[in-house]
């Protein structure tokens, strides 16, 4: 029984490596593969053994043409989903290139070696930056164990200082952060949590946290009120600011913009026969001004009074010799 149960799970190896819709074979190729592995089979014995995979779950199907061909059907992900995830792996900016590549390898294991030359020859690379430090991938995995466990876990932060050498925020302040969930948004990874240091919820970047301890301590829960959406919309791009309720008087042709920044409830009204003026809750900080003057003056934020007066200043502070203007 212990040798026939070794050739069955060698049969669905080669099944699930070797076959796929567009690469069928054949009993004797099963066999022949067998021959190389040590093992002495039949054509009666390989198909008891196909029968015992398909029991016990393994979509093998069988075309029936001149000669039964066999091949893995169904699989846990469909070619396009692999694509998918291959590419996402592939293009991320928060993996490294060795974590990338060791991903990828396992991925590819859910598909055949012939669609794995489909899903790889044609990879696109954009240059992007890969990060050099391996410390994300770790400080990931403790981030879930205290979500899942409910408990604390305090760290360092880095930031880097003007000769691009990395060094730990406020002379190597310990943040004790209660984490509540992570957050992916612009091929960056976020934690979300009360910051026992700033005494509120606080957004941190997981590739800038240095030396992470999970302790003992009870996690702050989130507040019942606490909506993920509705916080990553306030702080806008993972800038935390001062929470605001801003008007911009917008074109016409950027509603899809404002729709796409602050969803569709965002309140509307008619500024003039080319404009419509949004009103939003946004956290207010250099990155907002950045978006809003990135809009070419199609978006013009017009209240409170005093957001305005803080644009221009810092339109000042970037061109000096025309603060006069303003």
């Amino acid at each position: 029984m212990g040798a026939k149960k070794n050739r069955a799970l060698y049969v669905k190896r080669y099944l699930e490596e070797q076959t796929d819709e567009n690469h069928p074979v054949t009993l004797a190729d099963i066999i022949d593969y067998l021959a190389g592995e040590g093992i002495t089979a039949n054509r009666k014995i390989i198909a008891q053994d196909i029968e015992q995979l398909m029991e016990y779950g393994v979509d093998v199907v069988c075309n029936r043409r001149r000669q039964n061909q066999y091949f893995v059907g169904d699989r846990h992900f469909e070619l396009p989903e692999l694509k998918l995830l291959l590419d996402a792996v592939h293009a991320s900016k928060f993996l490294s290139a060795k974590h990338s590549a060791k991903l990828i390898n396992k991925l590819l294991a859910f598909a055949s070696s012939h669609q794995n030359l489909e899903l790889t020859e044609d990879v696109y690379s954009d240059h992007r930056i890969k990060p050099k430090y391996e410390n994300a991938y770790i400080t990931l995995d403790k981030l879930i164990s205290a979500i899942r466990t409910r408990k604390r876990i305090q760290f360092m932060y880095i930031e880097y200082r003007q000769d691009k050498k990395r060094i730990y925020k406020h002379n190597r302040q310990v943040y004790k952060l209660s984490p509540w969930t992570l957050l992916w948004n612009d091929d960056k990874y976020y934690v979300i949590g009360y910051s026992e240091s700033h005494g509120k919820t606080v957004t941190f970047r997981v590739d800038r946290i240095a030396a992470p301890d999970l302790t003992n301590v009870d996690a702050v829960p989130a507040p019942e009120d606490f909506v993920l959406a509705e916080h990553v919309k306030s702080v806008f791009h993972m800038y935390d600011g001062e929470v605001r309720d801003i008007a911009l008087k917008c074109e016409n042709s950027l509603m899809k913009v404002i729709i796409d920044h602050f969803g569709e409830d965002v309140y509307r009204q008619f500024a003039d026969a080319g404009h419509f003026c949004a009103i939003a809750r946004i956290s207010v900080s250099k990155t907002f001004f950045s978006w809003v003057f990135g809009m070419d003056g199609a978006i013009e934020i017009i209240a409170p009074i005093e957001m305005v007066a803080e644009y221009r200043a810092m339109l000042g502070r970037a061109l000096p010799s025309a603060v006069g203007r303003f």
